[in-house]
């Protein structure tokens, strides 16, 4: 016989609701553990006890991998209402005394993770009742999260035109054709396009917006794109050029420090840097909440701060 809601209130603490969810949006123990600071056999405890509380399990292993049951899905639809409420009221109370409060959910494509810290800086210091968290992701977890309206703003470079999206560019983004200190090609000036694209070119994987930019470009010069190695980060990219293993076209600002040390070198062509903008990117049917909005409006005010700044760190 179901409890009543008397009762089922009783046995549940806000503690456990946060558990469940960081387990369920995390999909894992450990990951839930390392956010909220507590040990991987404190999460399955308050787990359990929630669970014993409504009668029903919430997550199942099936081999080594969590998945959530049909009751857990139902939880979850309910926590994200109660945390939902909850960040609503903290807001509204906030305004009540003039002030800015509450959570902004950001997402950022892995190229755009670069700038994100310095956009954060100042924010953080005006705002200081706005807690912050930044999710970072390829180009299609970004589109998938942004079609699901799971963020407040998402930031990104290649924007889809099919979506009914509001874009408000902020910031150029060069994408520069680099190889590894003493290649044949930094020799050679200026190098074409494609004998820089037949010499060993490292890619991101399908689904990034870096690698859809070059792609874009390469069609509408009509240049054969084919990667030698594909790889999942321009971390990867990056460090697999300077083990000289090709070259690649990457983010300056992802690569200011190697090009400082003489490391990595941009190679002279035609037609390159390929450049584009950073983006803060929201569904248009979306209502901001004062955190986004005093984001979004910090952003715009500043767009010259940012230029500029961003301009003598890549000089």
């Amino acid at each position: 016989m179901p409890l009543s809601v008397h009762k089922l209130a009783s046995r549940l603490t806000f503690r456990q609701l946060q558990v469940f969810k960081a387990v369920y949006d995390l999909g894992s123990y450990s990951k839930a553990g390392d956010l909220l600071g507590l040990t991987q056999p404190a999460v399955s405890s308050q787990v359990r006890h929630l669970e014993q509380a409504l009668g029903l399990p919430l997550f199942d292993y099936v081999g080594r991998r969590l998945y959530c049951t049909s009751a857990g899905e139902e939880m979850a639809r309910c926590v994200r209402a109660v945390f939902g409420e909850l960040e609503r009221i903290q807001t509204k109370l906030a305004a009540l005394e003039g002030r800015v409060a509450g959570e902004l959910s950001l997402v950022a494509v892995n190229t755009a993770q670069y700038v994100v810290p310095y956009l954060l800086r100042a924010f953080v210091n005006l705002y200081p009742e706005v807690t912050v968290s930044v999710t970072v992701v390829n180009r299609a977890a970004a589109l998938q999260r942004l079609s699901e309206n799971r963020d407040n703003l998402v930031i990104m470079g290649m924007v889809p035109g099919e979506q009914p999206l509001v874009s408000l560019p902020f910031l150029d983004n060069e994408l520069v054709p680099v190889a590894p200190q003493g290649h044949p090609l930094l020799a050679q000036a200026p190098v074409t396009a494609q004998a820089f694209l037949d010499s060993q070119l490292l890619m991101r994987e399908p689904g990034s917006g870096s690698r859809l930019a070059l792609e874009t470009h390469c069609q509408e010069q009509r240049l054969r794109v084919t990667p030698s190695m594909e790889l999942g980060s321009n971390d990867a990219v990056k460090h697999a050029v300077l083990a000289g293993l090709g070259v690649a076209v990457l983010p300056k600002q992802s690569i200011l420090p190697e090009l400082a040390m003489g490391s990595l070198a941009i190679v002279d062509i035609p037609g390159f840097p390929l450049r584009r903008s950073w983006c803060l990117v929201y569904p248009q049917a979306k209502h901001p909440s004062p955190a986004m909005q005093a984001f979004i409006d910090y952003i715009q005010q500043n767009i010259r701060n940012f230029e500029q700044f961003f301009r003598r760190g890549m000089a």
